[in-house]
């Protein structure tokens, strides 16, 4: 058992090559529990990425069907598609939305069966999503389905429909500000301050989402202006957060003490212990906004 660790360990630590070993341009999937949960928490650095010649996309677990106070089920689910593969295009990447209920995602072998399955036929290079202590039970699990992933993606009799992966990708996790049982490390952070409206446009297309139910859910944000350039100024009032001092640090690592001490507009990602661990200079490959 000591040997097998070990070689892991070794397999884990060999740089990867891009899309799995077939060219010098990567593959990222960012995996939310709900439409809009990836664009919230990725929007700017897949809009980055995706400006760099790299593949991005965007995977919903849930079809978001419970997500609204007068709308649901079926008819709820093609519109809140429809919105993330509108989304998708306003960023320049590619959307799927899985067809398992809202509210109601549970670790099962069929859930996780799916969730290998789509990293796999994406041939992912970075895979990103919840941390598993979040207030949402859908994030939670989802966090918990990738992590269960995570090594079975290269195991060859597991979900023998789709070919295993040749390396195993870097595993991400999703900023939040949950403290319990730990709290989230800012290993990786981006300053997206240059597409940051192109981001708010992402979510704008979420309109059943941020212009609907959760203003409904929220009394004190009020309704959205009905005109654009009105309309992006209130997401980005209502949807952008204040940078922690956990971030500005790494900030400062990646791109000095200048940036880090000016940025408004970031987005953060924490290095999983499951998969690929990527040294400095293989961060900066795999992120070239970085300086």
């Amino acid at each position: 058992m000591r040997a097998i660790i070990l070689a892991l360990n070794v397999l884990w630590c060999i740089p990867l090559h891009g899309a799995q070993g077939q060219d010098s341009t990567y593959r990222y999937l960012f995996i939310g529990a709900h439409p809009d949960d990836a664009d919230l928490k990725a929007g700017g650095t897949a809009a980055l990425l995706a400006q760099n010649g790299h593949a991005v996309k965007f995977l919903s677990v849930t079809n978001g069907d419970a997500g609204h106070f007068e709308q649901s089920g079926g008819v709820l689910a093609r519109r809140r598609r429809a919105e993330a593969e509108e989304a998708g295009k306003r960023l320049g990447i590619a959307y799927e939305v899985l067809d398992f209920h809202d509210g109601e995602l549970l670790p099962t072998l069929e859930a996780r069966h799916a969730i290998i399955r789509a990293i796999r036929e994406w041939k992912a290079d970075v895979v990103a999503s919840h941390r598993p202590n979040d207030y949402h039970p859908d994030h939670r699990y989802t966090g918990v389905l990738v992590q269960d992933a995570a090594i079975l993606v290269q195991v060859p009799n597991i979900v023998t429909s789709h070919p295993a992966l040749q390396n195993n990708p870097v595993f991400l996790y999703f900023e939040d500000g949950f403290q319990k049982p730990n709290p989230f490390t800012a290993d990786i952070a981006i300053d997206v301050s240059a597409v940051y409206d192109l981001k708010m446009l992402a979510l704008d297309a979420h309109v059943s989402q941020f212009h609907e139910f959760l203003p409904r859910m929220n009394d004190d944000m009020g309704m959205a202006p009905q005109d654009d350039k009105p309309r992006i100024e209130w997401l980005k009032l209502h949807w952008t957060y204040p940078v922690s001092e956990t971030v500005r640090e790494s900030l400062a690592k990646w791109y000095g003490a200048d940036i880090a001490s000016n940025a408004h507009y970031t987005e953060a990602f924490e290095i999983a212990e499951y998969g690929h661990q990527p040294g400095n200079d293989e961060i900066r490959k795999l992120f070239p906004m970085l300086p």
